[in-house]
């Protein structure tokens, strides 16, 4: 079973996404803010890491650099999703060494099958 974690501080965006997931057979752990992001991953080792930009305690590129920097982690793909899209947080974002990149307001069905290409699944 292939594993994610979710680094999203809308509780609601969160709950429908790790719905969507869990019915495609797809293990998902949640955190709220970054830094319970940043332990969370290192401690299961997920396939994937969805990551919000706007979060509580530490920014998503905060968390992405860290993850990214780490021996622990910089191999899990992050995917980072935001309504941030403008040049300048894509740069930022980029700098950060996220792999991917998908803009909110996202479609579901969309998201999904992105998420599965990138699981292989």
């Amino acid at each position: 079973m292939k594993k994610i974690v979710l680094i999203e501080d809308s509780k609601v965006l969160a709950t429908a996404l790790m719905g969507a997931l869990k019915i495609d057979g797809i293990e998902t752990y949640w955190a709220a803010n970054g830094v319970e992001g940043v332990t969370l991953s290192k401690r299961e080792k997920p396939d994937l890491i969805l990551l919000d930009l706007m979060l509580p305690k530490l920014s998503g590129f905060e968390v992405c650099k860290m993850l990214k920097t780490d021996n622990a982690t910089w191999r899990i793909p992050v995917v980072i999703m935001s309504t941030l899209t403008d040049p300048e947080s894509r740069e930022r974002v980029v700098a950060a060494g996220a792999d991917y990149f998908i803009p909110k307001p996202y479609d579901l069905p969309s998201t999904l099958t992105e998420i599965k290409k990138i699981l292989k699944i």
